[in-house]
């Protein structure tokens, strides 16, 4: 008799212990749903704002083509309500978990995450953009005016046609759409070849992605030439430099080359990874960057991860000084206006840093000026932007790599970024890329004097084929000096 109280106690105790777990499972579904959903909806409302504010394009456009293509089911639910007038972006989930995206000029849109509307205008309060310079007669880079049809001695202007029309074909429309919405190719310094899809033309600002990683080299290389930073740095931030921190030994190098140690997850194929989290979930994407442990010694593990892009945006914060204003006109004065790249944004977060590993827009011919730096060794029409040296550094392979990447810039397409039955495509071996989400490219070959730009919307891995593309360009490009 004396048992039954002890099984009974015992009962309860399960049944107790089944409800908190019942309702820890719960509570954990609950905080990840919404936390997707809260990722869903910021990815919708930022997109729709920058596509409207930045590009001008058409919101059932921007809605269907950039924020809906390749989406599951799921994801069609969510909605946008447009404001003109506070030129802000609502979206949400049936009217759930709602975000919100504010464009402010010259600095695109921006998540309104931990702060307010009010309080992101009263932080642009100080910061005028740059106006935009007048439309030039002069022939491009230099001006505006493109010669249609003119190219070096050599090219064969058939074939390259024929290479630039293909790449706007849809071989494979339904299973995966190659969405291809500017090719610009330059050689001998001039764009010789050019084609827009519809919706898209010669002055339409288009997000580079990850290409935003490549514009962080330029300006930490612009930044090293005014003796404000250098790659030897470390102890880059307070909350490094504790007692026994190895952080603290994490160099401006070390970031450019992936190789910090810090644990961050990358994969967009992750709702929650890290990325996305920083990107859209938080409003302090540095603070968030910052906060990574270190999992693997100083330099000598490689691993693709836009936390060390931010990091390295909040360094280059420290390195200008001055006021909040200062920070947000600098690549405008120190790269974009000398390049002429009139259309180029650089978003920030909501508190101010900018947000360079994703969100970076500027017209396919602005993102072809930057290339064409970079061909030129860091100089600009006589003048050195980049130091001497800089871009040669720039491609030294980052340790563990394998030969794929430098310091921000990729030494060859990666396997990640290749469909699964790319063919056997040797380009040059002095080719170098700025590579971005979705398929977006900027090639870089010196000994063909070549840069290519390509820019559209290719969600599925098999969509799109850098390194095929690019050896019909090449057919129709001879060698430098031939």
């Amino acid at each position: 008799m004396a048992d039954k109280p002890q099984r009974h106690v015992t009962k309860i105790a399960a049944i107790v212990a089944m409800i908190a777990i019942t309702t820890a499972i719960l509570g954990y579904v609950y905080w990840h749903s919404s936390r997707v959903m809260s990722v869903g909806s910021a990815f919708h409302a930022k997109t729709v704002c920058s596509g409207v504010f930045i590009a001008g394009r058409d919101q059932t456009k921007v809605t269907a083509d950039d924020v809906m293509a390749d989406m599951t089911t799921f994801l069609r639910h969510w909605s946008a309500d447009i404001d003109r007038e506070r030129k802000s972006v609502r979206a949400s989930l049936f009217g759930f978990v709602s975000r919100e995206a504010v464009y402010r000029p010259g600095l695109g849109c921006t998540l309104v995450t931990d702060t307010t509307i009010d309080a992101l205008m009263e932080q642009a309060a100080g910061y005028a953009p740059p106006a935009p310079a007048g439309r030039s007669s002069q022939l491009w880079p230099e001006g505006r005016r493109v010669e249609p049809g003119a190219a070096s001695a050599g090219v064969d202007l058939v074939r390259l046609t024929s290479a630039v029309d293909e790449a706007f074909t849809e071989p494979f429309a339904k299973q995966r759409p190659r969405r291809t919405r500017a090719v610009v190719v330059v050689h001998g310094g001039r764009i010789i070849a050019e084609r827009y899809a519809d919706g898209f033309g010669p002055e339409t600002p288009q997000i580079g992605w990850s290409i935003g990683k490549s514009v962080l080299n330029a300006l930490i290389g612009t930044l090293v030439a005014d003796a404000r930073m250098s790659i030897e740095q470390h102890r880059l931030f307070d909350e490094w430099n504790g007692n026994g921190d190895g952080r603290s030994a994490i160099t401006v190098d070390n970031l450019l080359r992936m190789v910090s140690g810090l644990d961050f997850d990358e994969p967009h194929t992750r709702m929650l990874s890290d990325v996305r989290t920083m990107l859209f979930l938080k409003g302090d994407s540095a603070a968030y960057a910052k906060s990574e442990d270190l999992v693997e010694p100083v330099g000598t593990s490689w691993f693709y991860a836009s936390g060390s892009t931010t990091l390295l945006a909040s360094a280059m914060r420290k390195a200008i000084g001055g006021s909040q204003a200062d920070y947000f006109v600098y690549p405008y004065r120190a790269l974009f206006a000398p390049l002429g790249m009139t259309s180029a944004i650089i978003e920030p977060d909501a508190a101010g840093t900018f947000l360079v590993p994703a969100f970076v827009y500027a017209s396919a011919r602005d993102w072809a000026r930057f290339g064409l730096l970079y061909l030129n060794d860091g100089v600009w029409q006589g003048e050195r932007i980049l130091p001497e040296g800089w871009v040669r550094g720039s491609l030294a392979p980052a340790t563990g790599s394998d030969g794929e990447y430098g310091a921000h810039l990729w030494l060859d397409v990666p396997a990640f970024l290749r469909p699964k039955s790319a063919g056997d495509h040797k380009l040059p071996d002095d080719a170098f890329f700025m590579l971005g989400h979705d398929g977006q490219m900027i090639a870089v070959i010196p000994s063909r004097d070549l840069v290519v730009v390509r820019l559209g919307l290719s969600r599925r891995r098999n969509a799109w084929d850098h390194n095929a593309f690019l050896q019909k360009v090449l057919e129709a490009i001879p060698e430098k000096g031939r």
